[in-house]
């Protein structure tokens, strides 16, 4: 039912509602000052500069509006400008512009495309996703290509490998939103054909797409360590799209081999998200359980996305189903339902299964044969030398290399360092190396000369990025990638933790240039701080500020305000007034000093919000962060890591994306009834951070929610997650309508402990796979070994051949029938 839900919404967002069409086409309609706005955003755009209008060019304006509302859940502006009106030097007088768009990132153009590769939605789609991921899914032409894709893999990621027919189609659309969506857990790599069909059993040229999932990773339960050079693969045997595509993952990550120790009929039907997948049951005999366990394994693999295996051990008193029957099976549209079979084979197993399929293959291969009469394929030849060359490395001259033998020296050299720590294999960090890059040129185009930009290959320089505390580096070892570092002299290095983009960077980084606390000594400086932006690039944003009011320079209360300032140095302007100033002030604001001041860029500067000197930095930190926040916030992806930081439950309500203007306003009364809620709750909501996620501009909150309560309710719904205490999700009672005194009641009897828990937190603690082992300490043992050895040998030769007699003795009593642990197996 959940996936007939997504489905209907993902229906029902593209069907083309005629408010929205008009929305939409004002929306990308760009005069050449929102185009120069929007290229200062921080946020890509993928814009088309509209000089006369040919038949081809209105068909392609269409798509291009289709495409505005699908690139929108990706961050992805989408604009034209009409070069007859509006005058945007370049690309309204250069002759090539008419058949050509243009992505653009960090405020530059980034990358440009004939007007007959993005034809339609699917293929600008595609195509833009494609120049986000250029680092991250990988393309390969030969099978020894995809061994050593593999071999790299290896232990560490799954590789999804994707076989399309043509770039640009849905097929492609749907690998790529996959890949943007999983990229961080899955290696992703396309293919357009070529021999490494035949590595995965192809032989004939397909005629349609396909997907295939490498287990390369090293997987607990059943999931025996790899020994062939080749990952075991599993065939997606639906159609490739978006949604078969995430249940097709959804489902290699379910359990190989699950054991159960009660009837069929009594095991629950598979739960989210495999609710759609059949189960087949095989019992297992005590006598036999060894030779059963491992039949149930090789079932398992050749059933691995076709259904769930559960081995039913009969040795449980709770298992009634009759001697002659060896098998069972539930099928998802009769989950209640179990039938019982007496196989022979496992074959049997396969054709119930199978057969289905074979026949709705039959179906396509036809239906694609009379596509290909009419369908013209794109010259994939082109666009797969441009993903050969994505493996190459950045142009680097704008930044530092650093290696262990200039490090301090190179850091000595500028006010402020900036160091990212990488490693060239991984993905995420090549691909945060581009936007570094881009910041580096931007600091250079600005003539910033306050500023350097360093990086380290942790790869290749170990000894810099893992050097130990004590040593020269003035920082802890490194383990996450990628890393950035700021440093000053005399100073501890400081940690960026914001978004890995070129603008947020761009951004920390000039407001770290100012001075944190800046000391403040006129009326006029404290008007140019909380009204003005000493740096050019920074006066399209609003910064939140922080003002400290001391009775003198030596006030012992300083140093607290001084640390927690450096801590925000980079997102937070701070100032620092003392003296007669200060004492003004305080009198005109009715505040007491020492005293802080904070400046939400949200609200007025004439209304902050006071605090008292608390004893640590840390604890005025959290006092900072929760003053800066607005009464009910809006969660998203950039700034769920701040919430999560101040420690407090989530109180999240969920709102769906409007259809219409009544809908838009009955979320805002939602919004509003929420902010009711704390402030009608007063001190009762400390605890608690009420905020709302809007599931059209954030779309993970989708999978979010579906996480927390095992499916997807109606909306609006309210939550209460993240409990300091305990790992419970609460859910507001979907009858009751959301109002403030109704919420706090709620709050109350959860609280007392009388409302039960709608839902659980996954574990998020990401455990190795496999227990760390030290190398290094192994040899020093068996060298330590070797040498008592050697020395045990000289003092004596007589107890040498008593040890020996002795382990003789004990391999043969290991070896007997009374003690070997497979003795009554039946392999």
């Amino acid at each position: 039912m959940v996936w007939v839900c997504v489905a209907v919404f993902l229906l029902w967002t593209g069907s083309g509602r005629c408010t929205d069409k008009v929305n939409m086409s004002e929306l990308i309609e760009y005069t050449a000052a929102d185009f120069y706005e929007k290229l200062h955003s921080g946020k890509m755009i993928f814009i088309y500069f509209e000089h006369q209008v040919s038949p081809s060019i209105s068909l392609f304006l269409v798509e291009l509006e289709k495409s505005a509302e699908a690139l929108q859940d990706y961050g992805v502006l989408v604009g034209k400008v009409n070069c007859n009106n509006e005058l945007v030097h370049t690309y309204c007088t250069d002759q090539r512009v008419p058949r050509t768009a243009f992505l653009f990132r960090g405020g530059k153009e980034f990358l440009s495309f004939d007007l007959d590769t993005v034809f339609d939605v699917n293929s600008i789609v595609s195509e833009v996703l494609f120049a986000i991921l250029r680092d991250e899914v990988k393309y390969v032409h030969t099978d020894a290509d995809l061994l050593a894709m593999e071999k790299a893999a290896r232990g560490r990621k799954d590789i999804v490998l994707g076989y399309v027919l043509s770039l640009g189609t849905q097929e492609h659309r749907s690998m790529m939103e996959a890949a943007y969506v999983y990229g961080s857990k899955y290696q992703f790599i396309l293919i357009t054909g070529g021999p490494v069909l035949k590595h995965l059993g192809v032989n004939e040229s397909p005629h349609s797409s396909g997907v295939w999932f490498l287990h390369c990773k090293v997987h607990g339960g059943f999931m025996a360590p790899l020994t062939s050079e080749r990952c075991p693969l599993t065939r997606m045997r639906k159609t490739l799209s978006t949604l078969s595509l995430h249940s097709f993952l959804q489902l290699m990550e379910a359990p190989l081999v699950s054991e159960v120790y009660e009837d069929p009929s009594s095991v629950q039907p598979p739960q989210f998200p495999y609710q759609h997948t059949p189960q087949v049951f095989l019992f297992s005999h005590p006598a036999t359980k060894h030779l059963d366990l491992d039949t149930a394994v090789t079932l398992a693999w050749r059933l691995r996305g076709l259904a769930l295996l559960l081995l039913v051990h009969r040795k449980s008193p709770a298992v009634k189903t009759p001697e002659e029957y060896n098998a069972a099976y539930r099928l998802p549209e009769k989950s209640l339902e179990v039938k019982y079979l007496t196989l022979h084979s496992l074959d049997e197993v396969m054709e119930l299964f199978t057969l289905p399929e074979k026949e709705e293959e039959k179906e396509e291969e036809e239906d694609g044969e009379e596509e290909d009469l009419h369908f013209g394929n794109l010259d994939d030849e082109i666009w797969a030398s441009v993903f050969e060359k994505r493996g190459q490395l950045p142009d680097l001259d704008s930044v530092t290399q650093l290696t262990s033998d200039n490090f301090l020296s190179a850091v000595a050299q500028s006010s402020l360092t900036v160091v990212l720590f990488y490693l060239k294999w991984d993905a995420v960090s090549m691909a945060f190396l581009g936007s570094f890059i881009e910041v580096a040129e931007r600091l250079e185009d600005s003539e910033v000369d306050d500023v350097q930009m360093c990086a380290v290959d942790c790869g290749e320089w170990t000894d810099v990025c893992a050097a130990q505390p004590g040593s020269p580096v003035p920082f802890q070892p490194i383990t996450v990638f990628p890393t950035v570092l700021m440093f000053r002299s005399h100073e501890t290095a400081q940690h960026y933790r914001g978004m890995l983009g070129s603008e947020a960077l761009h951004r920390f980084i000039m407001m770290s240039r100012a001075a944190s606390p800046l000391l403040l000594s006129t009326e006029e400086d404290v008007t140019s701080f909380l009204q003005e932006v000493d740096q050019p690039e920074l006066t399209a944003y609003r910064p939140d500020r922080v003002l400290g009011l001391f009775k003198a320079q030596t006030d012992t209360a300083l140093p607290v305000f001084t640390e927690a300032a450096k801590s925000l140095r980079g997102n937070v302007l701070t100032g620092l007034l003392s003296d007669r100033l200060a004492e003004k002030w305080a009198a005109d604001l009715t505040v007491t000093l020492p005293a802080v001041l904070v400046f939400p860029s949200w609200r007025s500067h004439a209304h902050p919000s006071a605090l008292s000197l608390t004893s640590s930095a840390e604890e005025l930190l959290t006092h900072i962060h929760t003053k800066l926040l607005p009464l009910m916030p809006e969660l998203t992806v950039e700034n769920l890591p701040s919430f999560l930081s101040l420690g407090k439950a989530l109180l999240l309500l969920f709102v769906g994306e409007e259809e219409d203007e009544f809908g838009w306003r009955q979320n805002r009364a939602l919004v509003e009834e929420m902010r009711r809620v704390v402030e009608s709750g007063a001190g009762r909501m400390e605890p608690y951070l009420a905020c709302w996620i809007h599931l059209g501009r954030t779309p993970a909150a989708m999978s979010v929610l579906g996480s927390y309560l095992g499916s997807l309710p109606p909306l609006p719904t309210l939550v209460l997650t993240h409990l300091p205490s305990s790992d419970e999700v609460y859910q507001y009672p979907l009858k009751g309508p959301i109002q403030a005194s109704s919420v706090l009641q709620w709050l109350q009897r959860v609280e007392a402990g009388t409302e039960s828990p709608a839902g659980m937190l996954d574990d998020d603690s990401w455990r190795p796979a496999v227990e760390f082992y030290d190398f290094l300490k192994a040899m020093d043992m068996q060298e330590s070994d070797a040498n008592q050895q050697q020395t045990a040998e000289k003092e004596t030769n007589e107890e040498e051949v008593n040890v020996q007699e002795h382990l003789v003795a004990k391999e043969k009593t290991d070896d007997s029938p009374q003690n070997s642990p497979h003795s009554h197996t039946e392999l």
